[in-house]
């Protein structure tokens, strides 16, 4: 993972993997805790991913964001957290050096992704929340699968100059049982701005913007009711109602996002000041890993229109004839 630098005595002191100190029952618990969170994720989010490429009412350009979100999350729960899991449960790098390399690199390539996702859906939600008119007229499914492609590359590009330039694979495992990053300090300020400072600024400027556009919305159309006729207010109190639960979600779904992402971070930043810890850096990572987790239960409990999906898809529905067709948002 990225903005992560130890100091080197406190990680090789013991060349050999400690001992476990739990019961094999709970070692047990643990694999299997283990795997069903792995399961949740892959499965979660690849309904996810059929849904929204499956049923044509979700071509939409924010969809097109949440399906990048969810295919970077989908990656997250097949390559990342299963090694991460089983490193942090053994309390040692069991795999080799090789492995170690293409874990860090895909790890560090997917957090940084993700961030930049949820940046672009923050994007997305503020243009069209502020100028909903021009939004429509220029922003297409088109565009934004050019834009998603794009911070696909750009990510992907960035992950792997940022990996040449910080010197040979050397300095990526230098003990036997554990397998981490040490950046040099110009590295380390860049990657701060890059992956952490400037995208982070940016989801919440633009979500306090989102927020108050959505509240000055409702409070003119609180007004507009006032002044109309009865039939013409179960209209305008839906919208109403629409823009605020929207809202909801979007708090949501950025809150634990945050939640999950700040802590490691923060520890991080932490490393002049304090003595990091090869444990505590260990649960902190998983924390952030499980964020990609949480973003399917988050769109269950808030969009009929996930669950609607889901039961068809379960149902083995979606192979039936123009089942593509099918209006999931009603």
């Amino acid at each position: 993972m990225n903005l992560t630098e130890f100091n080197q005595s406190n990680l090789c002191v013991n060349f050999s993997c400690p001992e476990r100190s739990v019961s094999p029952a709970v070692y047990i618990l643990l694999y299997v805790c283990s795997a069903a969170v792995v399961l949740l994720t892959v499965c979660g989010n690849l309904l996810i991913i059929i849904s929204v490429l499956h049923f044509k009412q979700l071509h939409t350009p924010t969809n097109i964001l949440v399906l990048s979100l969810a295919v970077s999350d989908f990656f997250v729960g097949a390559f990342v957290m299963p090694p991460a899991l089983i490193w942090t449960m053994e309390s040692c790098w069991i795999f080799d050096m090789g492995y170690c390399i293409c874990f860090l690199m895909t790890s560090y390539f997917l957090t940084s992704l993700s961030i930049y996702n949820v940046a672009l859906i923050a994007v997305d939600r503020y243009l069209a929340l502020s100028n909903p008119f021009l939004y429509a007229n220029t922003i297409s499914s088109r565009t934004m699968c050019t834009v998603v492609s794009s911070n696909w590359v750009v990510c992907l590009v960035y992950t792997t100059a940022f990996y040449y330039f910080n010197g040979s694979f050397s300095s990526y495992l230098r003990c036997p049982e554990d397998c981490y990053l040490f950046l040099n300090e110009v590295l380390f300020a860049v990657d701060l701005v890059v992956t952490f400072i400037f995208p982070l600024s940016v989801i919440i400027i633009l979500y306090s913007r989102v927020f108050l556009i959505a509240k000055k919305h409702a409070t003119a159309i609180r007004e507009l009711n006032n002044h109309t006729r009865p039939q013409t207010q179960k209209i305008t109190s839906h919208s109403m109602k629409s823009e605020r639960k929207a809202a909801k979600v979007l708090g949501i779904l950025v809150s634990v996002f945050l939640v999950c992402l700040l802590p490691y971070f923060i520890y991080s930043l932490l490393g002049d000041v304090i003595e990091l810890q090869r444990e505590t850096f260990q649960k902190l990572a998983i924390v952030l890993y499980l964020n990609s987790s949480i973003n399917p239960i988050i769109y269950a409990l808030f969009y009929p229109w996930f669950r609607r999906c889901i039961k068809f898809i379960i149902t083995l529905k979606i192979f039936q004839t123009d089942s593509a067709l099918i209006n999931v948002l009603s």
